[in-house]
């Protein structure tokens, strides 16, 4: 008796591990589909939406609404006065341009946004910055 080891290929591994991928993707094709949700309609481009905006991107900084990355209320008053000052910029470039409605809403954006930085910059300690976690009373 000889000591070779006998080698036994398997001939046909190559189709078998061909069928393994496509049966895979076929699994995998459903899931992709299902987790592909239908697109969200966005609104239309405006002046009001634009400003609308603006608006939020102030209401957060002011710490009126929770932040969207650690969902608390944080109040940044150097990014809400920026905010402001670019609504404000909006409103004089677009003036005499504006509908009745869009000179409206604006006007009350800015007034409310005014308001609350006035009211809560009277509740930052000097150092702070301007950066203060605001808890709601």
């Amino acid at each position: 008796m000889s000591d070779e080891k006998k080698i036994i290929i398997d001939e046909d591994w190559k189709s078998q591990v061909e069928a393994e991928r496509e049966a895979e993707r076929k699994e995998q094709e459903p899931k992709a589909a299902s987790s592909q949700q239908p697109p969200v309609p966005l609104p239309p481009p405006s002046l009001t939406f634009l400003a609308g905006t603006l608006y939020l991107q102030g209401m957060v900084s002011l710490g009126l609404l929770p932040s969207p990355t650690s969902d608390k209320p944080e109040m940044h008053l150097e990014q809400a006065k920026h905010a402001i000052d670019t609504l404000e910029m909006l409103q004089q470039k677009t003036e005499g341009n504006r509908t009745p409605e869009e000179t409206k809403e604006m006007d009350a954006m800015l007034h409310e946004l005014r308001l609350a930085y006035v009211g809560r910059g009277k509740n930052v300690r000097p150092g702070d910055n301007g950066r203060a976690l605001y808890a709601p009373e």
